[in-house]
């Protein structure tokens, strides 16, 4: 299921945390950092193999993640390089993180390949915004097909990992060392079906 394309049904559970936290004053961008800076801990965390605390952190940081925008809007305090700055700061916790699982429960080749697949996942979506363009932007949010196509994106590969890690530290039969290879073959799938989708409504259209 793509839980991104599910973001407006998941509101009402954050939207409140957000409203309370801009009446603070709070500046959009530090809780980008903040979300910055629990992300890169979690990534810490899991390369040591202290997989609670790690996954606290990760749960942490994605809630901050999701408050920055609230805050920015409500706020009044939209910036382009704030939506850069949030976008940058997703990229840089999902590749430490990844990196950090692969290489202490699985193996460099393992963890190089979730990065790398997680990265094209992520970064065909500007690339098609710059060759294709998109359909509509709204106080910082872009709206385009692409959205809805796929179906293991950022929230999937949080889930995902925090139920293998839980399973690690239940001492399971399976835990993150099968965990990281299933997030890194989804993804790759994913990424193939949205690969698929500008083909096929874009491979014939020449400049």
């Amino acid at each position: 299921m793509n839980l991104t394309s599910k973001r407006e049904n998941l509101k009402k559970l954050y939207v409140p945390i957000g409203l309370a936290l801009a009446r603070t004053g709070i500046h959009p961008n530090l809780i980008t950092l903040i979300s910055l800076f629990l992300g890169t801990m979690s990534a810490y965390f899991f390369y040591k193999e202290k997989v609670l605390t790690a996954v606290g952190l990760l749960i942490l940081s994605g809630l901050f993640d999701l408050l920055d925008g609230v805050v920015a809007r409500e706020t009044e305090r939209t910036s382009k390089f704030g939506a850069v700055f949030d976008w940058v700061a997703d990229k840089w916790v999902d590749g430490f993180v990844l990196g950090a699982v692969g290489f202490a429960f699985a193996s460099p080749f393992v963890a190089v390949t979730a990065v790398v697949v997680s990265m094209l996942h992520s970064f065909i979506k500007p690339v098609a915004y710059a060759e294709i363009g998109y359909s509509e932007r709204v106080k910082g949010k872009i709206k385009d097909p692409l959205e809805g196509v796929g179906f293991f994106g950022r929230p999937e590969t949080h889930l995902t990992l925090i139920g293998f890690a839980l399973l690690e530290r239940a001492h399971f039969p399976i835990g993150l060392n099968f965990g990281i290879k299933i997030i890194a073959l989804l993804t790759l799938l994913s990424l193939l079906l949205r690969v698929i989708y500008l083909y096929k409504h874009y491979g014939k259209e020449y400049e």
